[in-house]
């Protein structure tokens, strides 16, 4: 009988990258628990996590490379497949330029310091202008306001979790989905101290299970949080705000109170359909705690009312003098980027924006990338050809299902690094099996999220299936198939910890502390000075981008019943159908009554675009008028009801929110 070891370890399923311990017998993984001496995390894990050993040992993991022959996928050595691949991408660009080649940077190599990095460099080799990322799928709103108000899209405000006694969450809901943009690993634990040192506030259109733990919860009509923010700035304007803060820390203060004029206690209350006396509420809580902190969710970015949302609660957050204070919100500096040793590019007052796909003239690129939506129209006009799809199930992330799948069947290359067989690995013409997380080793990548200022280091747990490769190695061997040698894949620096290395170089500590350590943690300052000065060369916080000032006048009422999005505990976008969640749809009870649908019964949920069908939970926690459907269902997918032309035409972010739809029985 082998022997089993247990390896400490940190889970990489989302930005939150608690620490976990991972048990082994050979090449068996056994079980995954929590690390109580972690530093972050301090044991938690969420179901996903503990979910890892049935995703490495999974009946449909690919083991080897896949080339189309036909109508089959057939395997095949590294060296052919990539060897085709590297011919076939190398004619599309020689006949039609690198912009027929699109490059998706999915989660799959998101969460893979080495391969993200390789990534970039392949991306930057091949000169593309057509990248997509998940930006465009769930999160340009919070990009965009820290670049239009705050001067820098490096600039992301984070709630002080650790002394917050007013913390406002607003589409998030942390207990289930704690890795979105700011990670909370124990979720529950850091949600209870803020609620017992003070108050604890949620706006969702669902009693959902961190509005469970709040002081208190509203639930407006799904697509009107702006309107409750613009009311509680509106009254903070007109008595309690920080008038130094307005008179030499911010401008345009006269325009911003102009715009949230209109938002009295009375029409907020007839927009929200919320009542005026738990909007009241709300405001002397605002007034009680002094500093507040406001986190958003993609409750919040996925919707038409994105950006005034944000922007908003941006807003409510300086006038009250919160920004870079404890108690407030605090902007990391990353530990490997170190923001305070530099300063900051000021972004332009009107944007970083720039051209876009030719196939789409009225959109352009936000932060050098396409909009994910534009997709289809740019392979339906013949100007991507080849698209690398860099960890990401395009069937059940991008908006409009009904015409994607058939543009990616025209594609003459999709190239797809993937763990798990899906739809989209289906589609492709190249599959490239790369190594899961406890078959590589790997470092934070995405440092800034964390709520330290801090990296951590996991070692390979076991080895690898079959013959996966690092995702790093398989594009630099295509990158050298191209004509550009971005790193060694034969010699002595061949190996996932030389590129990590290489990666953490210019972090706070030498990598071999990390390797040693595991966890390495910098301290804070709170006002953190780098900030301070960044606010001095912009000029002062910009409270009222005329683009934003538009977009809040130009909203319109949302539809009568309307679909909302929502994360499971035991689902993760496309990932961990194994763990037996459900597509269950929700529905308050009015609504089912009225559609005569039935508990536990086959819906339809109907939109312009589309139809998908799934189960039907009737749920008194929903608000009436909202629909809550889940994410990443292959059988009840949302992008089904997305549609690629109904986008954000300043980010081009797709709306995944607030579309109306019917619900009738299946």
């Amino acid at each position: 009988m082998t022997a089993s070891k247990t390896v400490r370890s940190f889970c990489r399923v989302c930005t939150s990258v608690c620490g976990i311990l991972v048990e082994t017998a050979g090449d068996q993984v056994i079980r995954v628990r929590g690390d109580r001496d972690h530093p972050l995390s301090g044991g938690y894990t969420c179901a996903k996590g503990r979910g890892l050993p049935g995703m490495h040992h999974h009946p449909r993991r690919l083991e080897r490379p896949l080339v189309r022959s036909g109508a089959e996928l057939t395997p095949t050595t590294w060296a052919e497949c990539l060897d085709d691949l590297g011919t076939r991408v190398r004619a599309i660009i020689d006949e039609h330029g690198p912009q027929a080649v699109g490059i998706f940077f999915g989660s799959g190599v998101g969460m893979d310091a080495a391969g993200y990095r390789m990534a970039q460099r392949l991306h930057a080799a091949i000169g593309t202008p057509a990248k997509f990322s998940p930006l465009t799928i769930d999160g340009t709103a919070k990009v965009l306001i820290s670049d239009l108000v705050g001067g820098s899209p490096a600039l992301a405000p984070r709630p002080d979790y650790d002394a917050a006694t007013f913390v406002l969450f607003v589409g998030s809901n942390p207990v289930v989905s704690h890795g979105h943009t700011v990670a909370m690993p124990s979720p529950v634990g850091t949600l209870k101290a803020i609620a017992a040192r003070g108050e604890l506030w949620v706006l969702d259109p669902r009693r959902t299970e961190t509005a469970r733990l709040a002081t208190g919860h509203l639930a407006p009509r799904p697509g009107t949080d702006h309107a409750v923010l613009a009311y509680l700035v509106r009254e903070v304007l007109r008595d309690g705000a920080r008038h130094d803060i307005l008179e030499h820390r911010a401008v345009d203060a006269d325009v911003l109170a102009a715009a949230v004029e209109p938002f009295t206690l009375e029409h907020t209350a007839a927009v929200t359909d919320v009542a005026e006396e738990d909007l009241a509420r709300l405001l002397a809580a605002v007034r009680r705690a002094g500093r507040v902190a406001v986190e958003t969710g993609t409750g919040v970015t996925m919707a038409a009312s994105a950006n005034v949302t944000q922007w908003l609660a941006w807003v409510l957050m300086i006038v009250t003098g919160s920004l870079n204070q404890p108690g407030g919100a605090w902007f990391h500096p990353g530990f490997g980027n170190r923001l305070e040793s530099f300063e900051l590019p000021i972004s332009p007052a009107d944007g970083s924006f720039g051209p876009g796909p030719r196939s789409r003239p009225e959109t352009h690129s936000f932060l050098n990338e396409w909009p994910c939506a534009v997709l289809a129209d740019e392979i339906e006009a013949g100007n991507i050809r080849a698209v690398l799809n860099l960890g990401g199930h395009l069937v059940t992330a991008f908006p409009d299902t009904e015409t994607l799948v058939p543009a990616l069947k025209k594609l003459d290359v999709l190239a797809t690094i993937e763990i798990i067989e899906n739809e989209t690995t289906a589609l492709s013409t190249h599959v490239l099996p790369t190594k899961d997380q406890l078959e590589r080793a790997d470092v934070t990548l995405w440092d800034a999220l964390l709520p330290r200022v801090a990296a951590q280091y996991a070692p390979a747990v076991v080895d690898p299936v079959g013959d996966r490769r690092s995702t790093w190695w398989v594009l630099a061997e295509l990158a050298r198939r191209l004509g550009h040698e971005l790193a060694d894949t034969t010699g002595k620096d061949a190996t996932d910890e030389a590129m990590l290395a290489a990666i953490a170089r210019r972090g706070r500590r030498p990598f071999e502390d990390l390797v040693a350590e595991g966890w390495v943690e910098a301290g804070r300052e709170l006002p953190a000075p780098w900030v301070e000065r960044h606010v001095d060369r912009l000029g002062g916080w910009r409270l009222a981008p005329r683009l934003l000032i538009d977009q809040l006048a130009a909203l319109t009422e949302p539809a009568p019943l309307v679909f909302v999005p929502r994360r499971q505990k035991r689902h993760l976008n496309s990932q961990f159908d194994f763990l037996g969640a459900t597509a269950e749809v929700l529905v308050h009870p009015d609504d089912a009554a009225a559609a005569g649908l039935v508990d536990g019964q086959p819906l339809i949920v109907r939109g312009a675009r589309g139809e998908l069908t799934g189960v039907t939970r009737v749920d008194p926690e929903i608000r009436r008028g909202a629909v809550s459907v889940p994410h990443g269902h292959q059988t009840a997918n949302v992008n089904r009801l997305t549609d690629k032309d109904d986008l954000d035409l300043v980010t081009g972010m797709a709306h995944y929110s607030g579309l109306p739809v019917t619900v009738h029985p299946a």
